[in-house]
């Protein structure tokens, strides 16, 4: 199920039953981790005690079943008030009149409490549509113990230190891998963009069309298949997802893998002996690199019976206190300029790596039908990295397919 198949349930929208209760709101969560629900269940109790009478329901959903579960609710008029969305998908809420603005609600002081690279993502045309829930860029994270045991002073600077260091990684034994590789599901097509940006590469180039099948494409997908034949990834990389790769890292038998600030706050929880250490994502031979920006954000449904209550609650979450307490939580990137001055935060240096990486971030781009572009692009790698083929007949069939989706010829 796509995200073009929101339009079927535009007119449905309208049908949302008008008898909800004035001051009932509906919330639906995307789980990150554990913490999640009880987190917003915390949430909503809190705010009911300060405001008798409402009643605010969370549910939590998986987040690789998030977009088929709000396309279903949408079609059938039963979404909630309130949901978290990826922000790559607002635009096409946007464009069937599905999420409503926030302006009319927000004043000087509410959205002087944001971050304006965090916020701007969810603004089209002049009006917010969306509030940064999450927020997150990608490093390369490399195991420490590895490193002095297989003679590395240093994480790698370029994709060519890399390799190095992931043949002297693996050399130390047959259940550890040198570099760690994603290849399933959700940013699959993300866990290419790293390599394809440091050979100069664009998702979408100056006359519109796809830049998937271009020379950096082929370099950066014969780079990674390269790290496969020679055997420097984890097996089964068609079948492993971040989180599994990220468990293989927290078992110690990863060298090195790319993700987001979240590993280092699971790694304090569950493996606090480990020891690791964060470097930005490997640069070009030109000495381009660029790290993956990405916001969640937490939008409010155009046909919701509860604008105001569902508001005040947003209000509510995006005061300092629970931000704090999510972001920290969760292990995200601050948001928001009171809770990044924290010591929590402003002290801690995993973050810190992170947060300088943000001048380089690059975010999914804001156009209708990201996600079908995201599933081909996905689909060629797999193919490519399965060696079904050529490198660059798979790259240009998803180009050809991709730039219709980009209003392209």
């Amino acid at each position: 199920m796509t995200i073009n198949k929101l339009r079927l349930g535009a007119a449905a929208l309208a049908l949302t039953a008008a008898t909800a209760q004035a001051d009932t709101v509906r919330v639906t969560v995307a789980e990150y981790s554990s913490l999640t629900g009880p987190y917003f269940e915390d949430a909503a109790a809190a705010f009911e005690e300060a405001n008798p009478g409402t009643d605010i329901q969370i549910e939590v959903v998986p987040w690789d079943v998030m977009l088929q579960k709000l396309t279903t609710d949408i079609s059938a008029g039963a979404n909630a008030d309130l949901s978290i969305i990826g922000t790559r998908w607002l635009v096409d809420f946007v464009d069937e009149g599905i999420a409503a603005p926030l302006d009319d609600f927000m004043d000087d002081e509410f959205t002087g409490r944001f971050i304006d690279v965090f916020l701007s993502p969810s603004v089209f045309d002049g009006q917010t549509f969306g509030l940064p829930i999450a927020a997150s860029a990608r490093a390369m994270y490399y195991n420490a113990d590895l490193f002095e045991q297989a003679g590395l002073e240093s994480a790698p600077d370029t994709w060519e230190e890399l390799v190095e260091a992931a043949r002297a990684i693996d050399a130390l034994g047959d259940d550890i891998a040198g570099f760690g590789m994603q290849g399933a599901q959700i940013e699959t097509d993300v866990y290419f963009y790293y390599a394809f940006w440091a050979f100069g590469g664009e998702l979408v180039q100056e006359d519109g069309t796809s830049g998937l099948n271009t020379e950096a494409g082929i370099q950066a997908a014969q780079l990674y298949l390269d790290l496969l034949n020679e055997g420097l990834t984890q097996e089964g990389v068609t079948s492993m997802t971040r989180e599994d790769v990220q468990n293989l890292f927290k078992e110690g038998r990863v060298g090195m893998m790319i993700t987001a600030p979240f590993l280092a706050t699971q790694i304090r929880n569950e493996v606090p002996d480990l020891n690791f250490g964060v470097a930005a994502i490997p640069a070009g031979p030109d000495g381009d690199r660029g790290t993956y920006g990405v916001t969640d954000s937490i939008i409010m449904f155009e046909n919701s019976q509860n604008k105001d209550t569902a508001w005040a609650f947003l209000d509510f979450i995006f005061t300092t206190e629970w931000r704090a307490r999510f972001t920290g939580g969760e292990g995200f990137l601050p948001v928001q300029t009171a809770v990044a001055a924290m010591p929590e935060f402003a002290d801690d240096p995993v973050l810190a790596e992170f947060a300088a990486l943000l001048p380089e971030a690059r975010f999914a781009p804001v156009i209708a039908g990201w996600e079908e572009i995201a599933e081909r692009t996905s689909v060629a790698l797999q193919t490519i990295y399965l060696g079904q083929g050529d490198i660059e007949e798979p790259l240009t069939a998803a180009a050809a397919d991709i730039n219709p989706i980009l209003g392209a010829n």
